[in-house]
């Protein structure tokens, strides 16, 4: 999710909820100790110099229970941020904190914001020699339209 369409979901919201992928909600009293922008300048297996600019926001689960962050207010910090830190239309990276800090990708599912679970990757498959993976193909169902002698096996 790019920060314009975080801005477009929090002008018409009444809560700001983030959720995990499992359905479980980031307790109501969490905050946003953190809106900024990350770069990261770094060489891949492969050699490829890379640079990479991500808006992040770090939401913390603080022990006020009286606190509930409001949709404007949340604005409120983008719009500091954006003025600030000439912060662009970046996509979101969500910082949250589980067994370790974890990153997060964040999407919108019509009520709550939901952290995505992102993965590390290889860049650079084709210079490291990681084979392309293959399509894994059910037997079943290429045995009845794959006749012998026909070319297709």
């Amino acid at each position: 999710m790019k920060l314009s369409e975080i801005k477009k979901h929090l002008s018409t919201a009444e809560t700001v909820n983030f959720e995990l992928q499992n359905g479980a909600l980031v307790p109501e009293h969490f905050h946003v100790t953190e809106v900024g922008v990350v770069t990261k300048h770094f060489i891949d297996c492969g050699g490829t110099v890379r640079n990479e600019k991500v808006a992040n926001f770090q939401l913390w689960d603080a022990s006020d229970f009286e606190h509930r962050l409001k949709p404007k207010k949340l604005l409120n910090i983008i719009g500091l941020s954006e003025n600030i830190l000439g912060m662009e239309d970046l996509e979101i990276e969500v910082e949250y904190q589980a067994e370790t800090i974890g990153k997060y990708d964040l999407e919108f599912n019509g009520k709550n914001f939901v952290l995505i679970s992102t993965q590390t990757n290889c860049l650079a498959k084709d210079k490291c020699g990681i084979p392309q993976e293959k399509p894994k193909l059910n037997l079943a169902e290429t045995a009845s339209t794959c006749a012998p002698g026909s070319g297709c096996c």
